[in-house]
């Protein structure tokens, strides 16, 4: 595997800027995508367009316990609608966003 990708430690601040694509992700880490797939499913043992989607709802989390609310956190994480990002955290969480603070989420699917 690539060095470029071994000595990368800030992947949450690069997913972010690659605004959670694999794409965009692999070029600003100068890889092809394929590379990318496969350094990331070796290491986390997911697909990289599952990784990148469980590290978002990670950061929400964090983001909404650090006190963002709804709106700030979905445009944090470059959501376009609200909307969309409730759908995804309920779907992921199993609760809304607005919830979360009653009952603390777990993920619905185990992660590896």
């Amino acid at each position: 595997m690539t060095n470029k990708l071994q000595n990368i430690h800030n992947w949450a601040e690069l997913a972010r800027q690659a605004k959670w694509s694999v794409t965009a992700l692999a070029k600003l880490c100068e890889v092809s995508k394929d590379t990318l797939q496969r350094h990331l499913h070796q290491h986390t043992g997911q697909a990289a367009g599952h990784w990148l989607a469980e590290l978002r709802q990670h950061q929400a989390i964090e983001l909404l316990r650090d006190g963002s609310n709804i709106q700030e956190t979905s445009i944090c994480l470059g959501y376009k609608h609200q909307t969309n990002f409730t759908r995804a955290f309920k779907a992921y969480w199993g609760v809304c966003p607005k919830q979360h603070r009653l009952v603390p989420p777990k993920p619905k699917k185990a992660s590896k």
